[in-house]
């Protein structure tokens, strides 16, 4: 009888960007809100989020892509696409904050 064991996606660059970007720009937003709205914090915000998406998205065409090719860690790298994908909701609100 032979035994199907599962391989595991050993990638832990893709997590450690998403939460490492969340981190940062969780702490520019409560900078930002701190400073009394100060337009000082937006000048090394901007650059920063723009940067993150540069980078998050580089980060989602490579998963997508171990994603198609590596049928047998299809899970694990599912998760980490979702764990990615998770800062979208969080950036929008703190954007749509932000902006008002």
């Amino acid at each position: 009888m032979k035994t199907i064991t599962e391989k595991s996606f050993e990638e832990k660059q893709s997590a450690e960007l998403a939460i490492g970007t969340f981190i940062i720009s969780s702490f520019l937003f409560v900078l930002y809100i701190i400073s009394n709205e100060s337009p000082n914090v937006l000048v090394i915000a901007w650059p920063f989020a723009a940067s993150a998406i540069i980078l998050n998205t580089i980060m989602m065409v490579h998963l997508i892509d171990r994603f198609i090719n590596l049928r047998e860690c299809r899970k694990d790298i599912a998760v980490k696409i979702l764990i990615l994908l998770s800062n979208i909701p969080i950036t929008f609100l703190y954007y749509v904050v932000v902006m008002k």
